[in-house]
């Protein structure tokens, strides 16, 4: 214990406020990514806000249907790195979703077997 401040309980209660807000950071931050790479590439191709979106969302999930393609060297050059962050982003953000249904699914096992333990 360093000056009366113990570490490892300083490393729970941050781990108890990333647990509580977690899920609103990483949605934003995919939130974010989505918008970002609609505004740019509605800029850089010249496509309309739904075709952006479109391919914003068609690009980060990997599906890649090939209907709409970036044209500018631009547009090439920040698709590359927006697949990389978008990538990484959506998985953060699939890997909360399913944390949080876990312990959802834990929570409630648990309340039954309380329930039927107390009754």
């Amino acid at each position: 214990m360093m000056g009366g401040i113990d570490p490892d309980s300083e490393v729970s209660a941050a781990a108890e406020v990333w647990d509580a807000h977690a899920f609103k950071v990483i949605s934003a931050a995919a939130l974010a990514v989505v918008t970002t790479g609609t505004i740019v590439f509605h800029f850089l191709e010249d496509w309309s806000w739904v075709d952006s979106l479109y391919f914003s969302v068609v690009a980060v999930t990997t599906v890649g249907f090939g209907d709409l393609v970036p044209t500018t060297d631009a547009a090439k050059l920040f698709t590359v790195a927006y697949v990389i962050a978008g990538i990484a982003v959506l998985g953060l953000f699939l890997n909360e979703r399913l944390r949080r249904g876990q312990h959802r699914r834990r929570a409630k096992v648990e309340r039954r077997r309380d329930e039927r333990d107390d009754g």
